[in-house]
């Protein structure tokens, strides 16, 4: 399933979330490219392995692998649905709520894979956990918001509204399963726990982060954002 927008009215300008986007491909385009993916990786990735070490660059790094990708996919696809469930978000704490809530979770995120594997020397990198985050948070707060979605079927993909909580609950369901699944295999691929651990924070984290006035504001009107 793909989101494609949602039906959520949103208050604030996406300042940070915009930001948080021409970040990430700043940071793919403009040096990981350059350097090749590889030795960008090493350079700033994060190794569970160099936390059990102690290493000093360790606490950098916790943050630097946030906004690194290992493809143009990987980014693109993390880029769209920060895109599509940031912006509510962003509007439901503030612009400078918004970006501690993204990094607090991303971090988050990137410790509870460090559980699982603490001394693996498989970088991770990848804004995943932060935008699991996001995803969490949104559950909590707009479990009712439509998602406009794509289910593709090859010639016969279709377009369909989603509650917000199924789209959610689906996805976050699928990432439970894959992690049983890859339980006990180490390398590469897709660091599921870290997915679960952000919506878990994110969903947790967003009653301390969202701003007085959405606590106090009942939802607005209806407006469409995305393709």
């Amino acid at each position: 399933m793909i989101p494609l927008s949602d039906n959520t009215s949103n208050r604030r300008f996406p300042f940070i979330t915009i930001g948080l986007i021409a970040v990430n491909f700043y940071v793919f385009f403009g040096w990981q490219i350059d350097i090749g993916l590889e030795e960008s990786v090493m350079l700033a990735g994060f190794f569970p392995r160099d936390l059990t070490r102690h290493a000093p660059e360790v606490a950098l790094h916790l943050f630097t692998a946030l906004f690194m990708h290992g493809g143009l996919m990987h980014l693109l696809g993390n880029m769209w649905f920060l895109w599509v469930f940031g912006n509510t978000v962003e509007s439901d704490t503030g612009a400078m709520r918004f970006l501690v809530f993204y990094l607090l979770t991303g971090a988050i995120a990137t410790l509870a894979h460090t559980v699982s594997e603490p001394f693996s020397r498989m970088p991770l990198v990848g804004a995943s956990g932060a935008i699991s985050g996001v995803l969490g948070a949104y559950l909590v707060k707009h479990p009712g918001a439509s998602i406009r979605t794509l289910i593709p079927l090859g010639i016969f993909s279709t377009i369909i509204e989603v509650p917000a909580f199924v789209f959610l609950l689906i996805w976050i369901g699928i990432h439970f399963l894959s992690a049983s699944a890859t339980r006990g295999h180490h390398g590469g691929g897709v660091a599921y726990l870290a997915h679960i651990g952000g919506f878990v924070a994110g969903a947790v984290l967003i009653f301390f982060f969202q701003s007085k006035e959405r606590k106090m504001r009942a939802p607005g009107g209806l407006r469409r954002r995305g393709i």
